[in-house]
């Protein structure tokens, strides 16, 4: 997976960004795909990937970091978790 195909759902999906909400929206089933940067922390990872088995969703980890998901989003922040 790469970063181009982030782009890609960037531009025809509507993004959720954050662990939290991404937690939130896999326990209510309305996600289909999650990317998760280089350097997101192991809990957060854990949890997303517990749930994420659990609502069948599928995890793409990219080799980017967070700050550079938040400049491929064109946010003034870091993101570490982008769903779809």
């Amino acid at each position: 997976m790469t970063i181009e195909e982030l782009r890609k759902d960037l531009k025809s999906k509507k993004p959720v960004f954050g662990a939290e909400r991404a937690i939130k929206e896999l326990k209510t089933g309305k996600l289909n795909k999650i990317y998760l940067s280089s350097n997101c922390r192991e809990d957060i990872k854990r949890d997303i990937e517990h749930y994420a088995r659990l609502a069948d969703v599928k995890i793409i980890e990219l080799d980017e970091t967070n700050e550079d998901f938040g400049v491929v989003c064109k946010k003034p922040f870091n993101i570490s978790v982008i769903s779809f």
